[in-house]
């Protein structure tokens, strides 16, 4: 299934076309880092941002406007609430699509989880059980939604605590299948994957590995980098938090590392979500993945949006 951009004209006639996102290291734009990087410009390849911090009409929108003229811009939504029984809403949905044809993002992505019911709308990603009911839901939501945007979205694997008890599907199973019947793809989150094989006791390297065989390598356009706390519980249990409050940990590294081998390059984000610390220090993050990508040397190829299957 293939969405092709939709670009709008100009007073020229012109149509603007979408930069694609480059298969390289970016960073994760924060408010905190707004004046740095529209005042220094600095050497980063690709900026990604929560659309609904900038789906209002005001400073923030204009600073992301002004950022787009300089960087290629992804979109990193977390209130669609693609796992939804009650389907989307339909105004957050037009309200991104707006966004979508002014800013023109190289990709667009959300979450595999839900965050509203009954319309109280929760503030956090709240997990599925893996089920045909789930996927069914899933895919008929993400159908909507691509249909709206007229492209590709990718969805993100998520961060897990607990495991539920009627899961029949492996989650590298419900996200493969997840591809296949939607044509959506996958945004990768690495640290996702140490987080939930942490908590659920099993082997993160493992965890990773049993999803590449799910997911076809072309459907993975983006991949995710950030930090997590550990904390240790009263049991002496090590839980580990999806915090986005710390550098990228060297077991995450390790996993990325083993994961460019297997599918080459595609474009990778720092993500720093609490504390967020100098701009600086992102950089540097980013830098130690491109380092990674560089050292692989594959082919990097641009990805307005992940091939059709």
């Amino acid at each position: 299934m293939t969405f092709p951009q939709r670009s709008p004209k100009g007073a020229s006639g012109a149509a603007r076309l979408a930069d694609p996102i480059p298969a390289k290291a970016g960073i994760g734009l924060r408010f905190p880092h707004h004046d740095h990087v529209l005042n220094h410009r600095p050497d980063t390849a690709w900026l990604e941002v929560h659309p609904e911090n900038y789906l209002g009409r005001g400073v923030a929108a204009d600073d992301l406007e002004r950022v787009r003229r300089d960087y290629p811009v992804s979109l990193h939504a977390t209130g669609l609430s693609l796992g939804s029984g009650e389907g989307l809403d339909a105004e957050h949905v037009a309200a991104i699509a707006n966004l979508a044809r002014r800013i023109q993002p190289g990709l667009v992505s959300d979450h595999l989880s839900w965050s509203t019911s009954g319309g109280v709308h929760l503030p956090d990603l709240l997990p599925l059980p893996y089920t045909e009911e789930a996927l069914s839901v899933v895919a008929h939501n993400i159908d909507q939604l691509q249909t709206a945007l007229g492209r590709q979205i990718l969805i993100e694997n998520p961060s897990t605590y607990l495991a539920f008890a009627d899961s029949p599907l492996s989650e590298a199973e419900f996200l493969g299948e997840l591809t296949r019947v939607s044509g959506c793809g996958l945004l990768l989150d690495v640290n996702n994957i140490a987080v939930s094989g942490g908590n659920l006791g099993q082997s993160p390297a493992q965890r990773l590995a049993l999803l590449l065989d799910q997911v076809p390598a072309a459907a993975i356009g983006e991949i995710h980098l950030a930090g997590h706390a550990v904390r240790r519980l009263d049991d002496g249990t090590l839980l580990r938090i999806d915090d986005h409050g710390w550098p990228v940990s060297a077991e995450v590294w390790t996993l990325y590392e083993a994961l460019i081998a297997r599918i080459g390059a595609r474009p990778t984000l720092i993500e720093w979500d609490t504390a967020i610390p100098a701009f600086e220090t992102l950089q540097g993050q980013a830098d130690i993945a491109q380092s990674i990508l560089d050292r692989f040397n594959q082919p990097a190829r641009s990805m307005a949006h992940v091939a059709a299957r």
